[in-house]
């Protein structure tokens, strides 16, 4: 990933892209080409090895999982994103000289692909993806309240899938090069448009001197 030294993210922007994660792009190479699948996964710490794993499933239906893997398999997670228009810049004033340009969090995550073909493996990361997105809900839904054959039929049509983490390149692209003028028109500009955690992920992210 093209990385320059002001947009490096730093572990802490890591590990909040993982604790945080909730779908994302699995890609491939197998012998026919690339391979993509939108999937929803949780990171586990503990799981796989030193880096931890992205555990969770996808349709038994999508072919995806039974091409074999050549090389790493690639993650693509993405954070928070947006356009920086040019007149949000105190720049464009003085000079002129300025460009729209986007804002975004993203990470690429390699690793070894693994498929679990097995129903208790399954259940269990259905159930922790289950508890992880309903927690907060005023009536959390369960999988035990659907009927156990109903369920049991839904798990059977799909298949686990980790991502054994190997490395991480990760980027966070928030306006840091910009002069400190400018990086204050970009929080206020994205406040005005009602993008808060636009707003609030280049205020997390300005450097010292900057402030």
């Amino acid at each position: 990933m093209y990385t320059p030294a002001f947009f490096a993210a730093s572990p802490e922007t890591v590990d909040e892209l993982l604790s945080g994660l909730r779908a994302a792009d699995l890609v491939t190479t197998t012998e026919d080409g690339l391979a993509a699948t939108f999937l929803p996964l949780l990171f586990d710490p503990d799981h796989g090895g030193e880096h931890g794993a992205l555990l969770g499933h996808v349709a038994r239906a999508n072919d995806h999982w039974r091409r074999p893997a050549i090389g790493e398999a690639l993650v693509i997670v993405h954070g928070v994103d947006g356009y920086v228009t040019p007149s949000w810049y105190a720049s464009k004033a003085e000079h002129g000289r300025v460009v729209p340009t986007w804002n975004y969090v993203t990470a690429h995550i390699y690793g070894e692909l693994i498929v679990h073909d097995d129903i208790a493996w399954v259940e269990d990361v259905v159930r922790r993806l289950t508890d992880r997105h309903e927690a907060g809900r005023e009536h959390p839904w369960s999988a035990d309240d659907a009927p156990a054959d109903y369920f049991a039929g839904q798990l059977r049509a799909i298949v686990g899938v980790e991502v054994r983490i190997t490395r991480i390149e990760a980027k966070a692209k928030l306006s840091q090069n910009r002069p400190a003028a400018d990086i204050e028109g970009v929080i206020a500009g994205a406040a005005r448009d009602g993008a808060r955690a636009h707003a609030d992920a280049v205020e997390a992210a300005r450097p010292e001197g900057k402030r």
